[in-house]
C-alpha cells in the first residue's frame, strides 16, 4: 500500500512543478492578451481545484478502492484485466497501457460533449471566459468523480500496473496544463509538437464559442486521436488573437464566480 502514498507525493510534486513552470512561461511569452482576466476568475479556478481535491480525499477515506492506483493494485492481486492475463514484458505493458488509457480518455471527452447529462457538468470547464493554465484546473466536482469512476472501470478491463496508472495520470495532468496554457510557441515548433501531443494552439480551438470548432480537438495528450477519428481542426476561423473563448450564452462575468460555477450544471 506504500505505493499509494508515494504516488500522491509524486503527483503533487509533478503537478506544482509543471503548474508553476507554465505560469512563468505564459507570463513571459503570452499567446493572447487577456481582456477579461480577474482575480475573481483566478480564485474560482483555484478554489474548484482545492474543492475537487478535498472531495476525492473524503471519498477515498470512505470507499476503498476509489483511486485508479488502488484499483490497479487490487486488480493485479486478483489477476484480472487484459495485461494481467497476457503477462507481457513490463515495458511493453506500460507503453500499451498509456496508449489505451489515453484513447479511453479521448473517448470520454467526446462523450462529455454529446451526452446531455455529461455535458451539463463538462460545460463548467468550457464556461471559462479566458484561457490559461488555470483553465486546466476548472472542473466541476461531479465531473471529477465521473472521470475517476471511468478510470477505475478502465483499470479493471485493461489491467495496467499501478506504476503505469501513476505515470499516466502524471502525463495526463501535465499535458492538460500544457495545452491549456497561454504560452506562445513558434509556429514551426507548434506544428512539430502537435504531431505527437496537443499544443496550446491546437486545444485552444476546442474552447471556441463556435460549435464546429468547440466539437473538435478533444485530445489532452496524444494528438493522433483527433486526426484518426476526424475531429481535428488546424486553425480557428477568426485566428487565435480574435477568437472568442467560452460559451456563447455566457460571455459575461458570471462564469468567473465560484458559486455560479458550482450551480451551473443544475440551471
Amino acid at each position: 500500500m506504500a505505493i499509494i502514498g508515494d504516488s500522491g507525493t509524486m503527483r503533487l510534486i509533478a503537478f506544482f512543478g509543471i503548474l508553476l513552470t507554465l505560469i512563468v512561461l505564459e507570463t513571459i511569452w503570452p499567446r493572447r492578451k487577456h481582456v477579461r482576466a480577474s482575480l475573481t476568475r483566478l480564485s474560482t479556478n483555484v478554489l474548484l481545484t482545492v474543492l475537487n481535491g478535498l472531495f476525492m480525499k473524503v471519498l477515498a477515506s470512505a470507499i476503498v478502492p476509489i483511486a485508479a492506483v488502488s484499483a490497479a493494485i487490487y486488480v493485479e492481486k486478483q489477476g484480472w484485466g487484459l495485461f494481467n492475463l497476457l503477462a507481457l514484458p513490463s515495458t511493453l505493458e506500460i507503453v500499451l497501457s498509456l496508449i489505451l488509457l489515453d484513447l479511453a480518455i479521448y473517448g470520454q471527452h467526446v462523450a462529455a460533449h454529446y451526452i446531455p447529462m455529461l455535458w451539463q457538468f463538462h460545460r463548467v470547464h468550457h464556461s471559462d471566459v479566458e484561457y490559461d493554465v488555470t483553465t486546466a484546473l476548472r472542473f466541476h466536482p461531479i465531473e471529477i468523480l465521473i472521470s475517476m469512476l471511468w478510470k477505475i472501470f478502465l483499470v479493471f478491463i485493461i489491467g495496467p500496473s499501478a506504476f503505469a496508472v501513476i505515470l499516466f495520470e502524471i502525463i495526463l495532468n501535465g499535458c492538460a496544463m500544457f495545452n491549456h496554457s497561454n504560452l506562445k510557441l513558434p509556429f514551426k515548433l507548434d506544428k512539430f509538437i502537435r504531431l505527437f501531443i496537443a499544443t496550446p494552439d491546437m486545444h485552444r480551438i476546442h474552447h471556441s464559442i463556435i460549435p464546429r470548432e468547440l466539437n473538435t480537438n478533444y485530445a489532452f495528450s496524444i494528438s493522433l486521436w483527433d486526426r484518426l477519428f476526424g475531429t481535428y481542426t488546424e486553425q480557428p476561423s477568426k485566428g487565435h488573437a480574435n477568437m472568442k473563448i467560452g460559451l456563447e450564452k455566457h460571455q459575461d462575468s458570471e462564469p468567473t464566480k465560484f458559486l455560479w460555477s458550482l450551480r451551473f450544471p443544475f440551471n
